[in-house]
């Protein structure tokens, strides 16, 4: 159909599978070992009435609360396993991040993660410079990484016609030729 495009065809969409392939079989294997480990704990050890005594509790509410401690510990072993792969991605020192993140108590060390880990790096396509993925031109060699309006110089989208900034007309700007092919 013509309104249904590929990720593959739209460089400017970012893929969101790709964060979920970030998540390692390791971890989704011990997340799942992790669930049915609670569940089997709370209704093997705890779930049972004690030996010559009535059963205490209501059963629906100890379900609730298996599951959700299940889900808790188990979402928590994915996001360490989604850190650690995360933590290379970004150039980062890996064991010192684990540590922070398993050491630090409830969670707030991914918290800490999120909040100061540094910004993915791409590579220029003219002389391979690292550079971060919100530069529009290159440091080194001047390559136009992203497309940018003529008049103010702040980042546009490939399809916009006009400058969200200012309003400058975006067809009286001298293109690159590797952006063109995305115009029309």
């Amino acid at each position: 159909m013509v309104w249904k495009t590929e990720h593959s065809q739209r460089p400017d969409v970012e893929q969101s599978d790709d964060e979920l392939k970030m998540i390692p079989l390791w971890s989704v294997i011990l997340s799942v070992m992790v669930f049915v480990g609670i569940q089997m704990l709370s209704y093997g050890y705890f779930g049972g009435p004690p030996p010559g005594g009535p059963r205490h509790g209501n059963p629906v509410m100890h379900a609730i609360g298996s599951y959700s401690w299940g889900a808790a510990l188990a979402s928590y072993v994915l996001l360490i396993g989604y850190i650690s792969r995360d933590v290379k991605r970004r150039n980062m020192r890996p064991a010192l991040w684990m540590l922070i993140v398993l050491v630090m108590p409830g969670g707030i060390g991914a918290i800490v993660y999120f909040l100061l880990r540094q910004p993915i790096l791409s590579r220029c396509p003219s002389c391979r410079t690292e550079v971060a993925s919100d530069f529009h031109f290159c440091p080194q060699c001047q390559f136009q990484m992203k497309p940018v309006c003529g008049q103010c110089f702040r980042g546009v989208h490939i399809t916009d016609v006009y400058c969200t900034n200012c309003g400058h007309d975006l067809a009286e700007d001298a293109m690159p030729a590797r952006l063109r092919s995305y115009s029309d």
